[in-house]
């Protein structure tokens, strides 16, 4: 990358920072898309011996906060990961911050509610398990732990009747 350093600022080495910049970039094609100045932090990770550059535009913080924004950003996406996995929210309805945290808040109680249930009733399957199949015996008029343990008659092609066990 290309740029210019049009201002130094002092940082503390012992926290991992190597500098803290205001860059303008200086390439052909980059200053005419981007003619705005950015903060270029670059921080050393001592647990890792890894050395990042983190750009961005927020001058308002320091820099020690982008370097840990920034080095933290994969916990966040695991965290959205596992929002998606287990409270099964593949879109938001809404776009407002009320609308995602709400989602978000009665998604989690649906969850819970889950763990407690598995709990009190000593379900023996997964909570993704029984998350995945309360849709289905939602309106069943039978004890929940009847629904998860009991076995089920199967019909096979020949027209017997065999007892096999169900899958959830």
């Amino acid at each position: 990358m290309v740029y210019e350093i049009l201002e130094d600022r002092e940082v503390d080495a012992s926290a991992g920072l190597i500098s803290d910049q205001t860059i303008r970039l200086a390439g052909v094609l980059t200053s005419k898309k981007n003619p705005d100045s950015l903060r270029l932090v670059i921080y050393e990770d001592f647990a890792t011996d890894n050395v990042y550059r983190f750009l961005t535009n927020n001058f308002a913080i320091e820099a020690i906060t982008v370097a840990e924004l920034y080095r933290e950003r994969w916990q966040i996406e695991l965290f959205f990961k596992w929002i998606k996995q287990h409270l099964h929210i593949k879109t938001f309805y809404g776009t407002s911050r009320n609308a995602v945290f709400s989602q978000i808040w009665i998604a989690v109680c649906d969850y819970l509610l889950l763990a407690i249930a598995k709990k009190r009733f000593n379900i023996d399957k997964s909570l993704h398990t029984i998350a995945s199949s309360i849709g289905t015996v939602l309106f069943k008029r039978a004890n929940i732990h009847d629904i998860y343990e009991k076995q089920t008659d199967f019909i096979n092609p020949s027209g017997e009747t065999n007892t096999q066990l169900s899958l959830w």
